[in-house]
């Protein structure tokens, strides 16, 4: 009787503990489990501790609630000009209902995949090569419109999907490599020919500059020889004036003034003249000496009147 008691006991002590672990669920941060009754999918449990009717309720899916990385592996794409493209990427999705997830697709993540590595076909298949190439932000950008729309009802959100690498075949890198050597040769003579053309024009900037400065010089030196010629051309008269007044005036001396001055002229025309090679003087020293008085006198009779008239 008593070993039928303790066997009994144990079996409802193991009832129990069977009971309350299938009663307990513990559901970890980044979870979430579908209950389901019979089959049936009822509720959803939240990262926390829940109790659950066991034997008739079950835990059917624990689904992953965090952002999850997917590496799209290398494909061959044909673009729109026929050139094939070996395209990789990378794509960032997180499940917002974890009921849609469980039971709308089957294998999750290998649907996502497949399905982004079908868009990358249609949409780098309807670009140019030169397209696919450098609008790598477009493509991302219509590829994110395109796969998050798709998977929308399977309760998922795709955050992010980034073209890793798109590689040409090698003929077609080595003809683009000779191209861009040929356009950087290209821009390298546009740019020497336009320094040359700069120089030349700042060259004949500079000519033209120089030659208005030097026919500003020559007019200027023009002027000033003109001012001096009108100077001395007064001076001249004013002293032939005043030679007059003294000859008018009875003073012998200023005849000898105009002898004096033509003598001087005459010596400084022969000192001139290449081809003369022997000086006459056909007038005595005393002669000279007297002009010269005669000149002396004129002088200081001038300046002797010019006080007085001023005074």
């Amino acid at each position: 009787m008593f070993d039928q008691t303790l066997i009994w006991a144990v079996i409802v002590a193991v009832l129990a503990v069977v009971v309350v672990r299938k009663s307990v669920i513990i559901v970890r941060q980044g979870y979430e489990y579908t209950v389901e009754r019979f089959g049936r999918y009822r509720t959803t449990f939240n990262p926390g501790f829940h109790l659950m009717l066991p034997f008739v309720n079950r835990i059917g899916q624990r689904v992953n609630m965090m952002e999850r990385v997917l590496d799209v592996p290398s494909q061959e794409v044909i673009s729109k000009d026929n050139a094939v493209l070996t395209v990789d990427g990378v794509v960032f999705f997180q499940v917002l209902d974890a009921a849609k997830a469980a039971y709308e697709v089957y294998r999750l993540e290998h649907a996502v995949l497949n399905l982004t590595m079908t868009n990358i076909r249609t949409v780098l298949g309807s670009m140019d090569l030169d397209d696919a190439l450098s609008k790598r932000d477009m493509i991302n950008a219509q590829l994110l419109n395109v796969v998050d729309e798709a998977t929308t009802p399977w309760g998922l959100k795709v955050t992010r999907i980034e073209i890793k690498d798109i590689t040409p075949p090698m003929d077609l890198v080595n003809a683009m490599a000779r191209q861009m050597k040929a356009e950087r040769e290209k821009r390298a003579n546009i740019l020497e020919a336009e320094g040359f053309r700069q120089a030349e024009i700042l060259k004949a900037e500079g000519e033209k500059k120089a030659i208005v400065l030097d026919a500003e010089g020559r007019r200027e030196a023009a002027f000033r020889d003109a001012e001096a010629r009108e100077r001395l051309a007064e001076a001249e008269a004013k002293a032939t004036l005043m030679v007059s007044d003294a000859i008018a005036q009875g003073d012998l001396q200023a005849i000898n003034y105009f002898v004096a001055q033509k003598y001087v002229d005459a010596l400084a025309e022969f000192a001139r003249s290449p081809n003369q090679k022997t000086l006459l003087l056909p007038m005595e020293t005393t002669g000279i000496l007297g002009s010269l008085a005669g000149i002396t006198e004129i002088a200081k009779a001038a300046l002797n009147e010019n006080p007085t008239g001023s005074s």
